[in-house]
């Protein structure tokens, strides 16, 4: 159910062909946003792995010692507390490093423009 060949290559085609040249603002634009990505993914990574080993040890030694823990939780439940907290520092982490790093180059700009 998707776009059908025919029509698909007549559009790449006419896309390729364009007349618009991009400025060089533009590849500018497009290499900084990518470099902003990369940094909130590094970051974002290290944030989930402390996340995890942080919940995880918690998690696990509760579920052999505390007694309701270990009657409630079974690893499905385990799994969704480590994994939750992993993917909540993830996306918290990336979004807060990107828009930080939005931050410092409109400020840059600006700056640069004054």
């Amino acid at each position: 159910m998707g776009i059908p060949s025919g029509t698909r290559d007549v559009w790449i085609q006419r896309k390729s062909n364009s007349f618009l040249i991009p400025s060089p603002a533009e590849d500018e634009k497009k290499l900084r946003a990518q470099q902003f990505s990369q940094e909130g993914i590094r970051a974002g990574i290290k944030a989930a792995a402390i996340a995890a080993v942080v919940s995880a040890v918690p998690t696990l030694i509760a579920v052999r010692k505390i007694p309701w823990a270990k009657a409630n939780l079974n690893h499905t439940a385990q799994a969704l507390i480590i994994s939750g907290a992993s993917i909540a520092a993830y996306f918290i982490t990336v979004d807060k490093t990107v828009l930080e790093s939005a931050r410092r180059n409109s400020r840059a700009q600006f700056d640069k423009n004054v």
